[in-house]
């Protein structure tokens, strides 16, 4: 299996898992591959140093200082991030593409309050936010179902 640091085209990294280098360049040539943030399909593979084991023997304790957890490496950090992304998705409506037009009518009273979801781009967000409205921008992955 390989573990690959992938870029897509808007700089957002992320990872793949593919079960060699053919596999990797298969699906790059045939585009299937997709940043999960953003959904752009112009992947490259980003420099990354290999993971060696060389030995058996424990390396020594690290200094309590020096320790840095990443949350992608962290699977509790990941299952409440996806626990809590099932949660927004089971109490949320999907407006889609009206999401701007639907956020503002509840905002001035037109239409009934409740808790939406669903597209919007950078400049219809950034309005959003100037007239007061509070919008939370979160990864494409919502569309797709959460494993």
């Amino acid at each position: 299996m390989k573990v690959l640091d992938l870029q897509c085209s808007e700089q957002h990294c992320f990872e793949g898992w593919f079960a060699s280098e053919d596999e990797f360049q298969r699906q790059l040539q045939a585009q299937l591959l997709e940043c999960p943030l953003c959904g752009a399909t112009q992947v490259v593979k980003r420099l990354s140093a290999p993971r060696l084991r060389l030995s058996s023997a424990r390396p020594a304790p690290i200094e309590q200082a020096d320790l840095v957890v990443s949350p992608a490496a962290e699977p509790t950090v990941q299952a409440q991030w996806l626990r809590a992304m099932r949660q927004l998705v089971a109490n949320t409506e999907d407006v889609g593409t009206k999401f701007a037009e639907e956020a503002r009518r509840i905002h001035y009273g037109e239409a009934k309050e409740r808790s939406i979801r669903g597209q919007a781009n950078a400049t219809q967000t950034r309005e959003l936010w100037d007239e007061g409205i509070t919008v939370l921008p979160l990864p494409r992955v919502l569309k797709d179902p959460l494993h």
